[in-house]
């Protein structure tokens, strides 16, 4: 029988990248969207909203798996509740989320989410896998570009970060997808630890002046003590910071 995975957020940036390589295996894929869309062979659509928890029952019907990339800056934590129950009331059997490295220990909004969605999906009686992976190239990209544009470069110089391809990221996940539930993976980072000044100083024509200063409290703190960046079970992508912006150039 062919499985049919369920993809939350699969039109998004890293959802854009999942579903064509689920495509290329024998697999029927169904992506749950806010905006309904004509079907496309194997590939369905459901309309649903996973904060908003409309239509996942729907959705959920039939499927083997979900692979929950929905997301964003606000909800993940109320999304994946409302993914998870309703999994659960399928009979789903194998439910992966994506989550980000440092989410117990940086004190910043996005990742106390994403630490409680991590909580509720391991506590939501579905056998589940967590990958918890770096920021993209594109976070990153979108953080230093605007800075390097100033006429004197605003330098955070306690923050240093190891970007990941979202093409690595999602050969990842469509890898877990097809495999048996394994709990919390190895992390997933990009090749290279940089600091914050060094991805500026890649971008090309960048060469004002730089003023660098400490953040203060709490998340200066935990940027200081790397509580952003990835363990020792850490996987490294391939894909690097220069790759990215040759890309970026073409």
């Amino acid at each position: 029988m062919t499985t049919t995975i369920l993809v939350t957020g699969g039109t998004g940036g890293l959802g854009s990248h999942v579903v064509p390589l689920l495509a290329a295996h024998d697999v029927d894929i169904r992506i749950l969207t806010r905006h309904p869309r004509p079907d496309e062979g194997r590939v369905t659509y459901a309309a649903g909203d996973t904060v908003e928890g409309t239509g996942l029952a729907a959705a959920m019907a039939g499927a083997d798996v979900v692979l929950h990339l929905a997301g964003g800056p606000k909800g993940d934590d109320v999304g994946t509740a409302h993914v998870v129950d309703a999994a659960r009331a399928a009979g789903v059997g194998h439910v992966v989320m994506i989550s980000v490295i440092g989410a117990e220990g940086m004190p910043i909004g996005y990742f106390r989410r994403k630490a409680e969605a991590e909580r509720i999906l391991a506590a939501g009686g579905v056998p589940w896998t967590v990958l918890r992976a770096a920021q993209f190239h594109s976070f990153a990209y979108g953080m230093v570009r605007p800075m390097a544009k100033l006429p004197i470069v605003p330098v955070m110089k306690d923050v240093r970060l190891e970007p990941v391809a979202v093409q690595d990221v999602a050969a990842r996940l469509v890898e877990l997808a097809l495999g048996a539930p394994q709990g919390r993976v190895a992390d997933l980072a990009g090749p290279e630890v940089r600091s914050l000044e060094s991805l500026i100083d890649a971008l090309p024509g960048r060469s004002r002046p730089h003023l660098r200063f400490g953040l203060p409290g709490a998340v200066g703190r935990a940027y200081r003590s790397e509580a952003n960046l990835a363990g020792g079970t850490v996987q490294r992508g391939t894909g690097t910071w220069s790759e990215f912006l040759a890309d970026q150039a073409a």
